[in-house]
C-alpha cells in the first residue's frame, strides 16, 4: 500500500471512526505507524516551500491509540502500563538509549543518536548525531535535525491536535541550552544557539537587538543566531509589568569550526548553557 492510499484510508477513518471497525481502515493506521517507526514517514518534512505537516500521519497517531488496548509491560526491573510499547532494535538501528532513557514506539532515531535518560515521544523524528541529555524531553511529533545537542532539562512540546498544526521543529546544528523551552510549532533554523533557560512559544517576542533598532518577530529563531532569556514592560490594567522576551544577541561566526564553535559563539557572548 502506498503512501497515497494509507493516507485516504487514515483520513476516511478519522471523520468516521467507525470505519476503523473495518480491518482495512485499521490495518492503514497500524501501518503508518510501522513506517513512522522505521522512518520512512514522517510527521512534517522540509522542501522548498519550507516545513509542511502531514497532517494523516498526525491522525493516524491519534487513531492507534484508539485502537490499541491498555497492556501491562515488564522492562527488566521497571514495569509500564500503557498503550504503545517501546520501541525495539535499538541496537541494529545503531541508537544508544541509557537508562531509565525512553524512546516510544512510532518515533524514529537516526543511527548514532544518544539518548540520555530522556523521552522520546511518538511521531518525534531525531536526527544523526544529535544528543538528547538528561531529562530532556522530544515532545510527539518533534522534528529535530542532525548534530543537534538538547541541553540538560530541555522540553521540546509535542502536539498531535489539532492534526493541521505545525510541531517544534529544530534544525540542523542548533544547540538548546539547559532548561530551555520550545512549544507551540516554534522553528529554530539551522545552528542557532540557545542559552540556557530561553522560553520560546508561538507569542513569544523574538527581538534582534544587534543593529541599532530592534527587529521583532515571533514563532521562529533565524539560522546561526545566539539568543538568550530577555524581559520587556508591559502595560496591564493594574500596572506595568516585566514580561518574558528572547534576545537575539549576535550570530555564530563563519570561521569558527563547528566542533568548536558553539564555545566560541557562548564565551563570545557570555551565554549560560
Amino acid at each position: 500500500m502506498n503512501d497515497t492510499e494509507l493516507a485516504s484510508l487514515v483520513s476516511a477513518a478519522f471523520a468516521d471512526r467507525a470505519l476503523l471497525k473495518t480491518g482495512s481502515h485499521a490495518d492503514a493506521v497500524r501501518e503508518t505507524l510501522a513506517r513512522l517507526d522505521r522512518g520512512e514517514l514522517r510527521v512534517a518534512v522540509k522542501g522548498d516551500g519550507g516545513w509542511r505537516v502531514n497532517a494523516w500521519v498526525k491522525e493516524a497517531i491519534l487513531l492507534y491509540f484508539g485502537l490499541q488496548p491498555m497492556q501491562v509491560m515488564n522492562v527488566g526491573p521497571f514495569q509500564f502500563h500503557d498503550k504503545v510499547p517501546l520501541k525495539q532494535n535499538l541496537e541494529a538501528a545503531g541508537v544508544r538509549v541509557v537508562p531509565p532513557g525512553t524512546v516510544r514506539y512510532g518515533a524514529f532515531c537516526e543511527k548514532g543518536v544518544v539518548v540520555m535518560p530522556g523521552y522520546v515521544n511518538i511521531g518525534a523524528y531525531v536526527g544523526s548525531g544529535t544528543m538528547v541529555d538528561t531529562w530532556a524531553t522530544v515532545g510527539s511529533c518533534a522534528q529535530v535535525g542532525k548534530n543537534v545537542h538538547l541541553s540538560g532539562g530541555v522540553g521540546l512540546g509535542g502536539v498531535l491536535e489539532p492534526a493541521t498544526a505545525s510541531p517544534v521543529i529544530i534544525e540542523d546544528g542548533a544547540f538548546i541550552g539547559s532548561r530551555c523551552i520550545v512549544v507551540e510549532g516554534v522553528v529554530v533554523e539551522e545552528e542557532a544557539v540557545l542559552g540556557a533557560g530561553v522560553t520560546l512559544t508561538a507569542s513569544t517576542p523574538i527581538i534582534d537587538v544587534t543593529g541599532p533598532q530592534e527587529v521583532v518577530t515571533k514563532g521562529r529563531v533565524p539560522a546561526r543566531s545566539v539568543v538568550i532569556p530577555g524581559m520587556r514592560p508591559k502595560k496591564f490594567p493594574a500596572g506595568e509589568y516585566l514580561t518574558p522576551c528572547a534576545l537575539i544577541i549576535g550570530k555564530r561566526t563563519e570561521s569558527t569550526d563547528k566542533k568548536t564553535s558553539l564555545n566560541a559563539a557562548l564565551r563570545d557572548f557570555g551565554v549560560s548553557v
